[in-house]
């Protein structure tokens, strides 16, 4: 059990590693983060990693171990909400590779980030058998970016070969949707979502879904760099290759934003996708 308002477990320029039956609460930062920073004076990796049986939260810090679950505190430093997430990113130098994450559950935190914005590829992920309650921002935030925290003259990273099935989220705040957003350029590829309901709290209108998010090609990510997002489901930009099979979308208040926008986008493919029960048609 860890519980701190530092990172819970940060995993940097590392292979072969295993983390198995942990509870992190981490209300300030990230539960369990996965990094490939320049810090050894190279480009290192951070690959083969299994990540499962975990829990992570954002409860106020001491109340995990003392079981009192309190939610007196409810910004970061960076005023985001609490943080208690699994992360892989932000620092991105090398990459991140063959990495299996499954059979966790995040409460009261932000959701799944993965983002390489300093030149690493990020590829070969598989994701599974995952439930989150009571998620304060995206609920997927997958981000390819331009911040370049290495040395000049690295170019662009990659992002591809992303499976995430069998996830189960409930109450997550709807200003941010989920999020798949490569840079003009560099293209996030070949992403699947399967067997997924997502719960939505709702409540955004129709002009909410005019807006146009900012590229923000440098910025430090997290979903609030894009502002409100103009889709209730899914906003996606710059990707070739995203599947969402069997995804199901539910609203506890009605928000008219469209389900999914997509900007330079190709091959993106949507079936048996339904919200709130009824059939959703492209």
């Amino acid at each position: 059990k860890v519980d701190t308002n530092r990172d819970g477990f940060d995993i940097d320029c590392c292979k072969n590693v295993r983390i198995t039956g942990c509870s992190v609460n981490s209300p300030w930062d990230d539960a369990i983060v996965l990094k490939a920073s320049y810090a050894l004076g190279s480009f290192r990796d951070t690959e083969n990693v299994t990540i499962s049986d975990c829990y992570v939260t954002g409860y106020d810090r001491g109340t995990m171990l003392d079981a009192t679950w309190q939610r007196d505190e409810p910004q970061a430093p960076d005023h985001g909400y609490v943080t208690g997430r699994i992360k892989l990113g932000t620092e991105s130098s090398g990459g991140f590779k063959n990495i299996a994450i499954t059979n966790c559950i995040f409460e009261r935190c932000r959701g799944l980030a993965l983002e390489t914005v300093d030149g690493g590829q990020l590829e070969d992920i598989v994701i599974s058998n995952i439930t989150m309650r009571d998620i304060v921002n995206a609920p997927f935030f997958l981000r390819l970016g331009k911040r370049m925290r290495s040395p000049e003259g690295t170019p662009v990273g990659s992002m591809k070969r992303i499976l995430i099935s069998n996830v189960n989220i409930f109450n997550a705040d709807s200003r941010y949707s989920s999020i798949i957003s490569g840079v003009p350029g560099a293209w996030i590829e070949d992403v699947t979502f399967s067997n997924i309901h997502i719960y939505h709290q709702g409540g955004y209108t129709a002009e909410d879904g005019k807006r146009i998010p900012p590229e923000n090609e440098k910025t430090y990510p997290e979903p609030w760099m894009f502002g409100i997002i103009p889709a209730k489901g899914f906003y996606i930009r710059h990707v070739q290759g995203v599947t969402l099979d069997n995804v199901h979308f539910h609203y506890e208040q009605s928000d008219g934003r469209p389900l999914f926008v997509t900007d330079d986008a190709e091959k993106v493919v949507y079936r048996n996708i339904t919200v709130d029960g009824e059939g959703y048609n492209n």
